[in-house]
């Protein structure tokens, strides 16, 4: 898996005064909760990617790395590729467990980004009932936390920001890990949970298990020869969602190997899932 380091460049402004640049900016304007130090890896980011031609609807993008770094093809990557669907995308640099952080502040940093992109959605010209999130291996995992575990937001909260609510309008989940259980990815387990998490704190992350009848629409693919995060996660999440009564779009395709991304450097050469995900978010109303 190719990981790329994040160098953030930022402004002396708060999430108030971020127009539609591109500029990556902080997801608190003072300290983020459980923040450890001030280097960057201290500080949980987002970057925007505007589309030309948006359609109103955003999506905030969860990178993989195994919560112990961030896989630049499957954050830039995927919102290069997105806006030229009419999506604005949102990359979210959270914060890892290789640099000493454990959950919640993962989950806390995903439910920030959502909450933003919704509070700010006038400025930004986006429809806050059309913003989804999405993510790739452990990346996917923190998109099936966020999932599961959303809130509303606390009304009598200072911050404006923490008055809204953290639910995703629709999901994407790519080759992800959602069990802690059996057929979890150890090293996203352990970065995320330390080495002898509490069973009570595994079965709280095992998102199999934490399906919510109010959760989002999802899609969902996978490929049956991944070794690195087996395909049971997938089939797991999909089940659990089917239960509940949530609407699932699941893809198991037979042939890629873990961490596939887009499925090649060059747009013209997009694995199938891109396409089904494409007619996806048409039916979402995400694309025109």
């Amino acid at each position: 898996m190719r990981l790329i380091r994040f160098t953030p460049i930022f402004i002396a402004v708060a999430v108030a005064g971020v127009d539609r640049k591109q500029i990556e900016f902080p997801l608190w304007s003072g300290k983020a909760p459980g923040q450890k130090g001030d280097s960057p890896r201290d500080i949980p980011t987002l970057t925007p990617y505007w589309s030309a031609q948006p359609t109103g609807a955003a999506i905030v993008i969860c990178p993989g790395g195994g919560y112990g770094g961030l896989a630049g093809h499957e954050g830039k990557g995927y919102a290069d590729w997105l806006v030229t669907k009419g999506i604005d995308c949102f990359v979210l640099k959270y914060r890892l467990g290789s640099a000493g952080y454990r959950h919640p502040v993962m989950w806390q940093d995903v439910s920030r980004a959502i909450r933003t992109v919704r509070a700010k959605a006038t400025v930004w010209k986006i429809d806050p009932k059309r913003i989804g999130v999405m993510g790739s291996s452990a990346g996917g995992h923190l998109t099936s936390t966020i999932v599961a575990h959303f809130d509303k937001g606390d009304s009598k909260a200072k911050d404006f920001i923490d008055r809204v609510s953290s639910r995703p309008d629709a999901a994407i989940l790519c080759y992800p890990v959602i069990s802690m259980g059996k057929f979890t990815h150890q090293g996203s387990k352990r970065n995320l949970l330390g080495n002898k998490p509490a069973p009570e704190l595994v079965k709280m992350l095992s998102n199999e298990l934490q399906v919510q009848p109010d959760s989002p629409p999802c899609f969902i693919w996978h490929t049956w020869e991944d070794r690195a995060v087996p395909v049971e996660n997938s089939l797991l999440f999909a089940s659990a969602l089917r239960r509940q009564g949530v609407r699932v779009d699941l893809h198991v395709y037979e042939v890629g190997r873990h961490g596939i991304g887009l499925g090649g450097r060059d747009h013209s050469k997009l694995h199938p899932w891109t396409n089904d995900l494409v007619f996806w978010l048409k039916q979402r109303k995400f694309i025109n």
